[in-house]
């Protein structure tokens, strides 16, 4: 060690290049004498003084070789001879000698390239070496361990073969794929070999995985399907299959052996890394078949697929989706078997199971090593549920009959299964139902009508429809099916009653029947579920729905009759379904009487002088609200909540109006039914709707409305607020989150209930009500149309409302009027209208717009050098998050502003002006040009 520490230190304390030629022999044969008998035997040794000694040989190499020292190599290969000892340390030699040339470029350039340029030329005899020294020491290493009282030998031979496939790590990464691709793969096939080695297993992984994952062309990577050979593969096969059971809990420890996992790893990126160039080679220019022992190698894949591991499971399953959606793999016989059994096996891998704070499975002890947490787990599970989904539906597309067979017998089988007093039957519930809803999505897509098996279709419609169950999360799960198998009730109408009946329950289903305990969340989700499914089965088969709308509409009635039945977010979303149902009547007269009906109490309420008076007084809106009363017990009844839940409706209804009320698609139907007012000069009908009479009525007390929101950020309104209320108008933790990136947490939605405090419902109000107003005005153009963009004055009532007081207006708040509304407004709007509505908007706006950024990016950036000078702990905890979602939003808002930006000066190509599109080009852009002059 003395040694050592006196060869580094003359290296450091005097430079190389200013030692004499003698001294440098001198101290280069000191070092050499200590590689060859200066340290202990290999396997008593110090770690770190084989890394010193071979550190203090790489300077010397960056220093002479090749020009001084050009037997180097030779000389490396001389050491191997005289023991085990040496043989290691001219493998870390020659290891750190690429790292610090190649990975870590620890010399000047010309250094650099000249020692590459020499390693490069030489590699030829370097793999060789490599190669030799490997097996060598593999072969002593299995003859020794099967001697008794050979154990220290064996263990020798093993250091020095770990030692070897580590430096060949080291250099497969960059050296030319001719050099790993040689004698026909010879070096691949030894990789194959050791994956039988437990000991050195890991190690052969780990290159074999930085070989196939090289990139490179295609004709160079052809010899790598040397590795679906008969040998090869039946070795890849037998370590997938075997180290499974070697990886699960140790007897003696009861944890996971980390060495064996962390080898299942390797393996599994190895066989995805395998299935990536065998998707690339296969159909290509360079007549690659489809391997013999494909069969096989699915095999290996599988037996990660079924792996309790959900790590494991979820890094095969985008080379699942690449093998089924191969133009030619996924047409062979052996592929389209293996398709069936991933089906089958996705019943066991989607469900929800092997949480790390949990023992329910198997999996949890992995999920225990893989996350940190069960949030992500959570995060990490939904993300492979999304790649198992399409995986899903492209092996539906290769065998439609029998994925519909798989998801039929779940299905049947949950229906018969009873119901346990855990949430273990919810869960499996939950991924039957994503499987089911994956398949059937593809089915009908896929199939022709005449193949579609609508007898068994129904059979199970009929099953489902007669489930009866109290639990609301498997209840939401039967609405998905129900959903999903609603298609097959387009070929026997007379079953859609049945369908409606079940559904409706849902809507007002209540655990407990007049019960005023807070619902949970899962009662919440299910009413909410419901109402989207009518909405869904009314937007996309609305002419179906239309024999029923009386039925429905009838029964809309009677449960708008009951104040208490129903949340006014719910009568939003019946009455979307009404609407969507109403375009089929194709008859102007018609539909505009019915939604004057509909509208009509939503109409005289925002109406209503009460109403008025509230919206235009920011003072009186908060009191109405009662954002100005203090609540000293935060269980005290809401008194106030009616008051706004009257205006959510007003505003929701009349969101769902401008959303869903539209005229007839065929142009025929459209001028038949009185929908078209007149023609463009060149013929193009102009459409008229049915809505547009009643909503015109009410955009001015939503102008009304908005301009009061912009003026409750100003400081005499604020101050207006309660002391219970002070934080209402900060950010929502959900829009916090996205900002941040950070994945929502994992709620319990069985037990948990779906109770607020006022100050959140409070909180949730403003924030909704402030969004869903510029949604109104982003969708009132492309319902309206000419009704809307006519409207006198209607660029000095957006300027007089949602211009108002916007350096008042936090950046959370400005992103609506930027992308709900303006983004909108510029993409639809008529060149007719570009003098009278865009260009006053515009010009005011980017010109606003580019000062408050600029503005708020000089305090970000002034902000980020002051705390880099911040020492202050204190500082630190109390402001850094605050400040980094501060950065996020105005990133959030940059973005946005951007996009406006590029759809306003992109020219569009409009049907009447088709023909002089320079005429378009020289009139649409200059109104921008401007502002930036």
């Amino acid at each position: 060690m003395l040694s050592i520490k006196l060869n580094t230190f003359f290296m450091n304390r005097f430079k190389w290049n200013d030692m004499a030629p003698q001294e440098k022999l001198q101290l280069k044969n000191c070092t050499m004498g200590l590689l060859s008998d200066g340290t202990h035997p290999i396997l008593q040794e110090e770690c770190h003084v084989k890394d010193a000694l071979s550190r203090i040989v790489v300077e010397m190499i960056k220093r002479e070789w090749p020009q001084h020292w050009p037997d180097m190599l030779k000389e490396m290969e001389a050491l191997t001879a005289m023991g085990d000892a040496q043989t290691e340390l001219v493998m870390l030699v020659l290891l750190r000698l690429a790292e610090d040339v190649i990975t870590f470029q620890t010399l000047p350039t010309q250094r650099r390239r000249d020692i590459q340029h020499t390693l490069t030329q030489n590699m030829d005899s370097i793999f060789t070496f490599l190669l030799g020294i490997l097996q060598l020491h593999v072969n002593e290493y299995k003859k020794m361990k099967c001697i008794a009282g050979q154990e220290l030998k064996a263990k020798a031979h093993w250091r020095v073969g770990v030692a070897t496939l580590n430096t060949l790590a080291g250099y497969i990464d960059w050296v030319a794929l001719v050099h790993i691709t040689n004698d026909n793969c010879h070096l691949l096939e030894i990789l194959c070999l050791l994956l039988s080695e437990p000991e050195l297993q890991l190690e052969a992984a780990e290159c074999l995985l930085i070989a196939i994952s090289r990139k490179g062309k295609l004709e160079e990577r052809k010899p790598f399907m040397v590795l679906f050979d008969e040998v090869a593969m039946n070795y890849i096969l037998s370590a997938a299959q075997s180290a499974g059971g070697a990886a699960l809990c140790n007897q003696s420890s009861g944890g996971i052996v980390e060495r064996r996992y962390t080898f299942l790893k390797r393996l599994c990126q190895v066989l995805c890394a395998l299935g990536s160039q065998i998707c690339s080679l296969v159909g290509s220019d360079f007549e690659v078949q489809v391997p013999l022992n494909l069969d096989k190698y699915m095999e290996a894949l599988f037996a990660f697929t079924t792996h309790p591991s959900q790590l494991l499971r979820s890094s095969t399953q985008m080379t699942w989706g690449n093998l089924f959606r191969h133009e030619i793999l996924s047409k062979d016989p052996v592929v389209g078997q293996m398709a069936i059994k991933y089906l089958r096996a996705a019943r066991i891998s989607l469900v929800k199971t092997g949480f790390p704070s949990k023992n329910d499975c198997p999996g949890c002890e992995f999920s225990r090593v893989d996350f940190d947490s069960d949030e992500d787990f959570n995060c990490s599970f939904n993300s492979f549920r999304a790649q198992q989904g399409e995986a899903v539906r492209l092996a539906c597309k290769i065998v439609p009959f029998e994925a519909f067979q798989i998801a039929r017998e779940w299905v049947q089988y949950q229906i018969c299964t009873p119901i346990d007093t855990g949430n273990t039957t919810s869960v499996q519930w939950d991924a039957m139902t994503f499987f089911t809803e994956s398949v059937l999505g593809q089915l009908f897509k896929i199939l022709e009508k005449e193949k579609i098996p609508i007898d068994e279709g129904m059979e199970l419609l009929q099953m489902v429809v007669n489930y009866e169950t109290r639990d609301p999360l498997i209840l939401s799960c039967v609405l998905t099916i129900i959903s999903t198998l609603f298609p097959f009730v387009t070929h026997q109408p007379h079953f859609l009653p049945q369908v409606l009946f079940k559904i409706f329950p849902s809507i007002t289903f209540e655990l407990v029947e007049d019960c005023k305990a807070p619902r949970t969340r899962a009662v919440k989700n299910l009413r909410r579920h419901a109402c989207s499914s009518i909405i869904r089965i009314c937007r996309d088969y609305s002419d179906f729905m239309l024999p029923c709308f009386d039925m429905m509409y009838e029964h809309v009635k009677k449960l708008f009759s009951s104040e208490l039945l129903l949340t006014q977010m719910e009568k939003c979303a019946l009455m979307e379904a009404l609407i969507l149902i109403s375009n089929q009547f194709k008859d102007y007269n018609k539909q505009k009487a019915f939604l004057k009906e509909l509208m009509a109490p939503v109409t005289a309420q925002w109406l209503s002088e009460e109403m008025k008076s509230v919206l235009l007084d920011p003072a009186t809106f908060l009191a109405y609200v009662g954002a100005d009363q203090v609540i000293s017990d935060a269980d005290t009844e809401d008194q106030m909540g009616i008051n706004r839940s009257r205006i959510s409706f007003c505003v929701n209804t009349i969101l769902g109006v401008v959303k869903r009320a539209r005229w007839p698609a065929n142009p025929e139907e459209a001028k038949a039914g009185g929908f078209v007012v007149s023609t463009t000069s060149d013929g193009a009908p102009i459409y008229r709707n049915p809505c547009a009479e009643p909503l015109q009525a009410l955009l001015p007390n939503l102008f009304a409305l908005i301009r009061t929101q912009n003026n409750l950020f100003l400081p005499e309104n604020i101050n207006r607020l309660s002391k219970t209320f002070t934080r209402v108008y900060d950010i929502m933790d959900v829009e916090k989150n996205f900002a941040l990136g950070i994945p929502q947490p994992l709620l319990d939605a069985y037990d948990s209930s779906a109770y607020r405090n006022i100050a959140e419902r409070m909180q949730g109000f403003f924030s909704s009500l402030y969004d869903n107003c510029y949604h109104v005005l982003g969708n009132a153009g492309p319902c309206m149309q000419q009704d809307f963009y006519a409207i006198e004055g209607l660029a000095e009532q957006i300027v007089g409302s949602a211009f108002t007081h916007l350096d008042s207006v936090p950046d959370h708040r400005l992103r609506p009027l930027v992308r709900l509304f303006m983004k909108q407004l510029v993409m639809s709007c008529p060149h007719d209208y570009y003098d009278s509505l865009l260009n006053p908007l515009l010009g005011p706006l980017f010109t606003y717009l580019l000062q408050r950024l600029n503005f708020r990016w000089q305090i970000i950036n002034q902000r980020t050098s002051l705390c880099a000078q911040e020492e202050d702990e204190a500082y630190e905890e109390n402001h850094v998050t605050q400040e980094v979602v501060e950065e996020q939003l105005l990133r959030l808002v940059t973005r946005e502003v951007m996009d406006l930006l590029s759809v306003t000066c992109i020219t569009r190509k409009f049907p009447e002006l088709s023909a002089n599109k320079e005429e378009v080009d020289g009139e649409s852009l200059p109104c921008l040009l401007v502002l930036f002059c």
